[in-house]
């Protein structure tokens, strides 16, 4: 019993000596952080009302002041496609996927969507965004190429209609 106890000691202190000199702590190889890089993207997400963003739960309110036309307190589930134009038979680079909840009475929103890439320099990354809608949205997490993303996701309104959004995004996003 006493030597296993000291041969326990030992090796418990014997891990403890490599971890410290692995290499991630060697006097010998310093330190060099991978650079920070900045990438500027522009495309538009064009969605199709009632096909790519359903509404998925509403609160039942019988006030007469709800009279917006989109519902307050709505979830709406989206799956929209990334064009690099506003046109409908533009370059598909990948889709958009997430929720948002319509909270305000003047259509607000807070959103989490993922910016899904599936072709070109970034197939395969994704950026993540979770903010409210005005003026921008904040990028907080990426995928890929977009590893430990930050940034901003500036949008612009191009059409809204009865049946139809498409919306123009400029991303700066700050990864490694």
């Amino acid at each position: 019993m006493r030597g296993t106890l000291m041969l326990s000691w030992v090796l418990i202190i014997c891990l403890s000596l490599v971890a410290v000199q692995s290499q991630y702590y060697s006097e010998t190889l310093p330190y060099r952080p991978r650079p920070v890089k900045v990438t500027n993207l522009h495309f538009f997400m064009h969605e199709f009302t009632g096909i790519t963003a359903v509404q998925v739960a509403q609160v039942n309110i019988t006030s007469s002041d709800n009279n917006s036309s989109v519902p307050f307190a709505s979830l709406v589930a989206v799956n929209d496609p990334l064009r690099t134009g506003p046109e409908p038979d533009s370059e598909l680079i990948g889709n958009v996927q997430g929720i948002a909840l319509l909270a305000g009475t003047n259509a607000s929103s807070t959103q989490y969507i993922d910016f899904g890439f599936n072709t070109g320099k970034f197939n395969g990354s994704s950026l993540s965004v979770f903010s409210r809608g005005e003026p921008g949205l904040a990028v907080v997490g990426g995928r890929g190429r977009f590893m430990m993303a930050t940034g901003v996701a500036l949008f612009n309104p191009i059409l809204i209609n009865a049946t139809n959004v498409i919306i123009e995004f400029n991303v700066t996003v700050i990864h490694y």
